[in-house]
């Protein structure tokens, strides 16, 4: 990799560069399925957090062309993305899950807003294998709408579930961690992942701090990346509640406010 100030893209000039950021564990499969297309540029970093995977994932993502970060143990999600961040350079930083393809021509577009909009953590629209709209935004974290979520996947018709339409710029409460994006200088600012919190919650954790200095969480219609979404199953979940109800007692202690509540906000702020 190189350093350069700036970078064509497409024929788009970048103005500074990007660090793509990914966290693996056992995760080799939804590599080869989702990133094996991926051509980098020089200025456009990507680094590989594993987490003591026990299949292929470093020697895969090595293969395609990342830098790869292999530990001795599962730190969790959190804060293997803050390893990723302590080591990348970037300007903008996009947190991408090992089931999200990133479409690189869109960066320029990604960095174009955040840089009209630096206090923003934004977010592509993200689409199913099937291009269906997937709710990646998501609406105010009461547990209320937490717990449906989990258990009937009705979020959507209370305005917890939220997709960005074409020609749409969307605000939401907090946006699903399998890709977040934003300025370096910004996500110091508000503070890294919560390393509190092993697995789930750190998002919607990210996305109220951020709204606390000021800042929003908006998704982008007219960017759709696809994200291969294996969602729990929506029966009850002993292993799932395990590993959700540490998070959830963290995340509800924090904020005390969202235990009662039932109406998740909706707000679009832009229409192109």
């Amino acid at each position: 990799m190189t350093d350069t100030a700036s970078y064509k893209l497409n024929g788009d000039l970048m103005s500074a560069r990007w660090s793509l950021i990914t966290v693996t564990y056992n995760s080799a499969a939804k590599l080869r399925q989702y990133w094996s297309e991926l051509n980098l540029p020089d200025a456009v970093e990507w680094v590989v957090v594993d987490n003591a995977s026990s299949d292929d994932s470093v020697a895969v993502a090595q293969e395609l062309g990342a830098r790869v970060i292999p530990l001795p143990r599962n730190v969790g999600f959190g804060a293997a993305n803050n390893i990723g961040f302590d080591v990348t350079e970037g300007a903008y930083v996009a947190f991408v899950n090992p089931d999200v393809t990133p479409v690189l021509d869109d960066l320029s577009r990604l960095a174009q807003h955040l840089s009209n909009n630096p206090n923003d953590l934004v977010a592509p629209q993200l689409v199913n294998d099937d291009l269906s709209l997937q709710p990646n935004g998501r609406g105010r974290p009461y547990l209320s709408a937490k717990i449906v979520n989990r258990l009937r996947d009705r979020g959507g018709r209370d305005g917890y579930l939220l997709v960005a339409q074409a020609g749409e710029v969307l605000e939401t409460d907090w946006l699903m961690g399998a890709m977040v994006a934003g300025t370096r200088d910004r996500i110091k600012k508000i503070g890294v992942w919560d390393e509190r919190f092993f697995v789930y919650y750190e998002d919607s954790d990210l996305g109220l701090r951020n709204a606390a200095h000021g800042g929003r969480s908006v998704v982008l219609g007219d960017i759709r990346w696809i994200h291969g979404w294996a969602r729990e199953t929506k029966a009850p979940s002993l292993a799932a509640w395990r590993l959700e109800l540490p998070s959830m007692v963290k995340f509800y202690s924090r904020y005390p406010n969202l235990i009662l509540g039932s109406s998740p906000h909706r707000r679009r702020v832009e229409a192109k």
